[in-house]
């Protein structure tokens, strides 16, 4: 990319290949419920150290299919974050049941345990944990609180792929856990997810009812139960597979942006690095905040005329249209969601970056805030 070249807000690093895996599916004229799944399935259940892997079209789908096998229904509630994308809240309601949502912290981005225990009521059924930017939350002490109370867990790892809490993997903690694989994730299929589960009758349950409810036995055009088109084809996992095979250098690409990052935004007068605490983050995105004089869409706009690529990320869901027009919720319920939500500003960010890009987005982000406070 020339130097001055837009710099765009993410890119997948795609390469021969992904091509030649592809083109293999192509040729082989089984373009979906083939080989290929499989191997991508296994693949993940490898290197995560799960018992099963079961792909799906979207990790919305593979959320959507954890809730619907807890048997949800109207009047029950999961516990989850509002700091997410709205896939997570939507997964909830497609059962029927509410999302009841908590504050988070404000260094992590992550639910608050303490709150998380306080919301409890006897309509909770679940506990839908968040690991949001990439960075894990705190996983065993939801655990712990959904053992004492009775509760299902499902997470949603889907931005915090490969990601770990005290070294072990996110989807090994007993509850299913799924990642996504949209085109600005940490790896891509295009569209696609999967659910890490170390229960076998799950998986199984999950395998039937992403595939309209085909009978356990796999009998032709024999549904056992209602189910959801919610397969990944294998074109999309030959792509996945390919992709997971360079894993460790796509999200070395990542760490080794974040990492020019942050040592360029601490030296920027009026912006926050992004929290490296003690767990694992897996780099999805970098998002740092402003101070609260800052205007936010003054500065994307800034960015915009230089060539980065920038936006407000994310929004809370509570407060999106749907949310508030169809379940009533208002500002200033949950006061640290909302000021990290109108503070964050999502800068380009993909394995394939150079460090000359990060200090041309750094230089416009600093020539932004200055002209601003200037002014």
């Amino acid at each position: 990319m020339k130097a001055d070249e837009r710099i765009p807000l993410a890119r997948p690093v795609i390469g021969e290949r992904e091509r030649e895996l592809v083109d293999e599916v192509l040729r082989s004229g089984q373009l979906s419920l083939g080989p290929m799944v499989e191997r991508f399935e296994r693949a993940w259940a490898q290197r995560i150290g799960a018992r099963n892997a079961v792909a799906t079209s979207s990790g919305t789908a593979g959320l959507h299919l954890c809730l619907h096998a807890l048997e949800l229904s109207p009047g029950d509630e999961v516990i989850t974050s509002s700091f997410s994308f709205v896939a997570s809240a939507n997964a909830v309601l497609f059962t029927g049941a509410t999302p009841v949502f908590v504050d988070v912290d404000p260094l992590t981005f992550n639910m608050e345990p303490q709150l998380v225990e306080a919301a409890v009521t006897e309509r909770t059924r679940a506990i839908m944990i968040v690991d949001i930017f990439g960075y894990p939350a705190e996983v065993p002490a939801l655990c712990a609180i959904a053992e004492r109370h009775g509760l299902a867990l499902v997470e949603d790892a889907c931005q915090t792929i490969d990601g770990e809490h005290d070294g072990r993997k996110l989807g090994t903690h007993g509850h299913p856990a799924v990642y996504g694989f949209y085109a600005n994730k940490q790896l891509t299929t295009a569209e696609g997810g999967v659910v890490l589960t170390d229960d076998d009758r799950l998986a199984s349950l999950l395998r039937s009812l992403r595939n309209q409810g085909r009978s356990d036995d796999d009998a032709w055009l024999v549904h056992s139960r209602l189910g959801f088109n919610y397969r990944l084809s294998d074109v999309h996992s030959a792509i996945g597979v390919a992709q997971l095979e360079r894993l460790d250098d796509l999200l070395y690409g990542r760490a080794r942006a974040a990492a020019w990052y942050q040592a360029r935004i601490s030296e920027i007068p009026g912006v926050k690095p992004m929290y490296e605490g003690p767990q694992r983050r897996s780099w999805f995105v970098y998002a740092p905040r402003l101070d609260p004089d800052i205007d936010r869409d003054e500065v994307i706009g800034h960015l915009d005329g230089r060539g980065v690529s920038a936006k407000p990320y994310l929004p809370c869901i509570h407060l999106q249209p749907f949310y508030r027009d169809e379940h009533g919720h208002r500002p200033g319920t949950y006061p640290v969601t909302e000021a990290i939500s109108s503070s964050t500003i999502a800068l380009p960010f993909f394995p394939e970056m150079t460090e000359h890009q990060v200090e041309r987005v750094c230089a416009a982000l600093s020539d932004a805030i200055a002209a601003q406070r200037a002014g």
